[in-house]
């Protein structure tokens, strides 16, 4: 699905995802992805649930946004490595990166969650908030003691 915004294209088509971009910035400018391997991030990328680029409409095409999804396909959906380039922030992008990935497609109806150091408000405009009493994660490296 090709969705118009301004001068930009968001376009849930995994082909079209330049997976040079999202490597190069996940691997040099996200706080998040810097640990990840390039065949990690390949790995994530071939067994997303969903992925949602931005694109400029008005140039080369190039992509200047992306996030990823993953998914039981069914009630639960975790969005990740969501980011917009520099030079493209401040124009409503990542506010409709995420609309369009949570609201605009086959999750619309499901249970969605992320981990993130920062942009809370962004993400609370899509009624996010911070889990429960009944939320328990387990966090890497730890191991049982029971």
């Amino acid at each position: 699905m090709v969705i118009e915004f301004g001068t930009y294209q968001l376009d849930d088509e995994p082909t079209r995802v330049d997976r040079d971009a999202v490597w190069s910035f996940l691997s040099s400018q996200a706080y998040w992805g810097r640990w990840r391997t390039r065949q990690d991030v390949e790995r994530q990328l071939d067994s997303a649930w969903r992925v949602v680029g931005v694109y400029d409409a008005t140039g080369d095409g190039r992509m200047v946004g992306f996030a990823r999804a993953i998914s039981d396909g069914i009630a639960f959906a975790y969005l990740a490595d969501t980011y917009i380039v520099k030079t493209a922030r401040r124009q409503g992008l990542g506010k409709k990166l995420v609309r369009v990935m949570i609201e605009c497609g086959p999750g619309v109806s499901f249970r969605w969650t992320l981990h993130t150091a920062d942009a809370h408000g962004l993400y609370e405009q899509f009624g996010f908030v911070r889990p429960d009493h009944t939320y328990l994660e387990r966090i890497p490296g730890d191991r049982s003691t029971g």
